[in-house]
């Protein structure tokens, strides 16, 4: 079973949840930039949910499958089609062997997500199969899809290969088919334009002008072309220290938002470095971090002050969430 790649796309990649464990030899943790659409396309296709996927970033791919295949598309809308057929994302779709998928235009969000019924035949590096792209490590010879690339599958679990020969069955000579249920709307993320991200204060909150800190929550951040899947530079008012300091560089993790001596932001993501240096004005809650990785370059964010016990409880209800839909998708085959 395998997928031929007929066009790459923009940045295509096979992204997990990350090399864990690694930090301390200076390797970076990569994976998904938005883990929660992974996590739940995996659920959709019957894998764990770490389990590597396709990220797609703004202009997707154009795919053949060369084989029957049980795939979900989660995150932001790109566009996707099967055989110039518009198909809806965050649902369970049997594609049949010979179709081919595409990505257009970004509708909302910049980065979706294709999970396959089983994964990619891909080895593990370091216990994950995320892409580290600069360094050349993991994924698909640790690199983006280029034309041509043959992606190989894995063999599926029992539990989707029961739901493929349901819609094998449902579909009859249609080339694909949709399942007639998906993740309901009340437990996405807050994906929207322009947002309005939580944060907790950082290490050095204190160290800033007043002016500064009160700036920072009530004010505007434009993502400028410079943000990549290391980190989000933004532009805005210029933030700055009541007094200069010199700090020894700490170890930094995914939402650590840095502020260089320029004064503008950046909100470290998937492939940060393991360690930095400048101060550290605040640092975003894990839940809203999907909500990050789907702004597009030009678009802008707002800072919301949150206590750390009001991000513990928010990442506990998204859990649950994430474990009754686990829970739901189950009862469905």
């Amino acid at each position: 079973m395998s997928i031929k790649v007929l066009r790459a796309g923009l940045l295509t990649s096979i992204q997990d949840l990350g090399r864990f464990g690694m930090q301390k030899h200076g390797v970076i943790v990569s994976g998904a930039m938005d883990p929660f659409a992974l996590r739940v396309g995996n659920l959709l296709v019957g894998n764990e949910e770490g389990e590597g996927a396709l990220e797609i970033t703004m202009m997707g791919p154009s795919l053949l499958f060369e084989a029957d295949t049980l795939i979900a598309i989660c995150g932001g809308d790109l566009s996707p089609t099967i055989d110039g057929h518009k198909i809806p994302g965050w649902r369970p779709v049997f594609v049949k062997q010979g179709s081919v998928v595409q990505f257009g235009a970004p509708v909302s969000g910049c980065r979706a997500y294709l999970t396959v019924a089983g994964g990619f035949d891909i080895p593990q590096v370091m216990g994950s199969r995320s892409t580290y792209l600069r360094a050349g490590i993991g994924g698909f010879q640790g690199r983006a899809l280029k034309d041509g690339d043959v992606l190989n599958l894995r063999t599926p679990s029992e539990q989707a290969n029961r739901r493929m020969r349901q819609f094998s069955e449902a579909a009859g000579t249609q080339s694909f088919l949709v399942s007639e249920w998906s993740v309901s709307c009340d437990i996405l993320s807050a994906y929207r334009k322009n947002p309005v991200v939580r944060v907790l204060p950082g290490g050095q909150f204190n160290r800033f002008t007043l002016d500064s800190r009160e700036q920072f929550f009530s004010q505007e951040f434009q993502v400028t072309p410079q943000s990549d899947r290391m980190g989000y530079r933004l532009a805005g008012p210029q933030l700055s220290l009541s007094e200069p300091m010199e700090l020894i560089s700490e170890a930094v993790s995914a939402g650590t938002v840095q502020v260089p001596p320029a004064g503008n932001p950046i909100i470290l993501l998937a492939d940060r470095q393991t360690t930095g240096g400048y101060p550290k004005i605040a640092q975003v809650a894990s839940v809203d971090l999907p909500v990050i990785a789907q702004v597009k370059p030009g678009e802008k964010i707002r800072f919301q002050e949150v206590s750390l016990e009001e991000a513990q409880d928010l990442y506990r209800v998204r859990e649950m969430e994430i474990h009754m839909l686990k829970q739901g998708v189950a009862l469905k085959v």
